[in-house]
């Protein structure tokens, strides 16, 4: 894969000038030629950053000493840069942090073109990518942060201890938070007052001869507006240029998928297979189901039927929980037998839609559950229907209804509406898991069903995989399950399989 119609032309010294500095604008494209591999790890794992820097955004002071230790333990992780000088050397992990860097720059570049299709996704990415660049150039050291500024042609002078010395009292009295040690150790910057329209406004810096003298943290605010001005035309111009990307068939499915990716864990059959009874799932739904699948399995308990998109997302998610083929036609024909379908019908006309949902059936493809971007932005509910994220599709009257019927406190239904107000479905979601198992942190960032399930069972079981909510009369417990990192799937087909999993569900 290569990134543009020229040859590479950065080698040996002008590749290390191109990534002497560990942060930058992203204002030149990558010349590099990678393999479509490389091309979607990349993506994915800057995809996995993006999504910890919005879900801490949300549960902590950014900034703050525990925002910062996990996204640097993100950041080791997933082998992002961190380190100011450039080094060649290999680390432990055979990761340099030149590697870093190059990885860093076209991964960026990857997303760009992921996300610059519509507004909300674009908006999405400028949000995240800003935050982003905030931590990392407040961890900066004053020297580093002044080299960007200079490479970057944002030549903003910095003022002389001399300057500094004989404006103390002004700048102690317009700036926030700053006493003469302070003005004496850190960094002011002299910036035109135009380009410091926000801290101008909000009386933060002291003005003289149309300069505004900006201390060095909030030298950042500068920065990222100039940074968020610069993304914002990029993006613009990688739209207007995606009709010529989205004609090589190797990436537009690639591309496609990456703005709703699933980046978890895999949760199919095999990893959780007869690890429940049947007797159990009563139990169990109000227990350790997240808030979806909670509702989907009320409604088939009162309605003895669920339209073809509640039984997809319902099904998968017994499937991953570890229904075997046996057990989900068991439970599917008890369910419906009660209601308007007879066993001979139920056989007929739905008995085949399961099969096939094992695998047994048409391509025997081995589906697995929906993800919560899946459940979220695909096929939303209609009249009738009881399928999608109830964060996401219910209206928030009836949400704070529900909640309240499920005993959540007052403070804590407000916090969870408040999440779905920002549009944080996942996070509003996560947070009824700390309500529902007294929690005051989860511990892990939600993005599946399957995943709420089987954190529910860890907790309740004491770290056991699977608790055993209803004890049989001499029945033995399983083993947990063993849980291991899925192999990056083809996107297409993938897309093509579920396509042709939805025609076996559909009603008469």
């Amino acid at each position: 894969m290569q990134f543009s119609g020229r040859r590479k032309k950065l080698i040996g010294s002008s590749q290390n000038d191109l990534y002497d500095h560990c942060l930058q604008f992203y204002g030149q494209p990558p010349l590099d030629n990678i393999s479509l591999t490389e091309f979607e790890n990349f993506a994915v794992e800057r995809l996995k950053l993006l999504k910890t820097v919005e879900n801490l955004g949300v549960s902590y002071v950014r900034n703050s000493d525990q925002y910062s230790k996990k996204l640097e333990a993100e950041f080791l992780s997933l082998n992002f840069p961190y380190r100011t000088e450039l080094d060649d050397r290999k680390v432990q992990a055979g990761i340099s942090e030149y590697e870093k860097r190059r990885k860093d720059h076209i991964s960026h570049f990857i997303l760009r073109l992921a996300y610059c299709q519509t507004e909300d996704l674009r908006r999405w990415f400028i949000q995240q990518e800003m935050d982003l660049f905030r931590y990392r150039f407040s961890c900066l050291p004053s020297k580093h942060k002044t080299d960007f500024l200079h490479k970057n042609n944002l030549k903003y002078e910095t003022v002389s201890a001399e300057e500094k010395k004989s404006l103390k009292d002004k700048l102690i009295n317009s700036s926030y938070g700053l006493s003469g040690i302070t003005v004496e150790e850190y960094d002011f910057y002299k910036v035109p007052f135009q380009d410091a329209l926000d801290l101008v406004r909000t009386r933060k810096v002291y003005l003289l001869a149309g300069n505004a003298y900006i201390p060095h943290q909030e030298i950042v605010a500068i920065v990222l507006n100039d940074f968020r001005t610069r993304l914002s035309k990029a993006l613009a111009m990688t739209a207007r240029s995606l009709p010529a990307v989205q004609s090589d068939e190797r990436l537009q499915p690639l591309l496609s998928h990456l703005s709703h990716a699933y980046v978890g864990q895999d949760y199919s059959i095999q990893k959780n297979i007869g690890k429940i009874s049947l007797e159990q799932i009563d139990a169990l739904s109000g227990k350790s189901f997240p808030l979806c699948m909670r509702h989907l399995h009320k409604a088939l308990r009162e309605n003895h039927h669920l339209r073809h998109g509640g039984r997809m997302q319902y099904g998968l998610f017994l499937k991953g929980i570890g229904l075997t083929l046996e057990q989900a036609l068991q439970f599917w024909r008890s369910e419906f037998v009660k209601g308007k379908v007879d066993a001979d019908k139920f056989d007929k006309a739905y008995a085949y839609s399961v099969r096939h949902m094992f695998g047994k059936e048409g391509k025997r493809t081995d589906y697995t559950p929906y993800s919560c971007m899946k459940v979220i932005l695909s096929n939303p509910p209609s009249q009738g229907d009881y399928h999608g994220c109830p964060f996401r599709h219910s209206d928030p009257e009836l949400l704070k209804q529900k909640l309240q019927s499920y005993k959540i406190s007052p403070s804590g239904i407000n916090q969870v509406l408040e999440l779905v107000k920002g549009m944080h479905y996942q996070l509003a979601c996560q947070k009824y898991f700390e309500l529902t198992h007294s929690v005051e942190d989860a511990g892990f960032s939600l993005n599946h069903p399957n995943q709420y399930f089987t954190e529910s069972q860890k907790l309740l079981g004491g770290g056991r995989d699977i608790k055993k909510e209803v004890e049989m009369s001499q029945r033995s417990q399983e083993n947990p399950p063993n849980i291991s990192r899925p192999s990056q799937a083809n996107t297409k087909q993938a897309h093509e399989e579920m396509g042709d999993l939805d025609s076996f569900f559909q009603d008469e």
